[in-house]
């Protein structure tokens, strides 16, 4: 299936002037955006295409990991990351809202 003209203009300006598209990672797979810290994936597909694309961001090794959705799917990919254990942030298309999720704590189980 081809990439939209928004896909594309998303990824270009998530790169910015240093950053790189299309990067590939391990297991022949691909993510959509690369900088020198940072990992970026636009996503706005449904539940199990977001915690794909948040298993790349896991596998992406950067500091700074972002999910880029629409504004309804934003809390769909909070969860979606949360559920593969990786920290940090979800944001809107437009760059207007954005939330973090942090990294979860696993408890010993035992009581105090």
């Amino acid at each position: 299936m081809a990439e939209s003209g928004s896909h594309k203009r998303a990824k270009s300006k998530a790169a910015g002037k240093s950053g790189k598209t299309e990067v590939p990672i391990k297991g022949n797979r691909r993510l959509d955006v690369m900088t020198k810290h940072k990992a970026v994936e636009i996503e706005r597909g449904g539940p199990s295409r977001l915690e794909k694309a948040a298993h790349r961001l896991k596998d992406s090794r950067k500091s700074q990991k972002v999910l880029v959705t629409p504004s309804k799917s934003m809390s769909k990919g909070r969860e979606a990351m949360r559920k593969v254990g990786v920290s940090g942030t979800v944001r809107n298309i437009s760059g207007t809202k954005r939330s973090y999720v942090p990294k979860a704590t696993k408890s010993s189980g035992r009581k105090r």
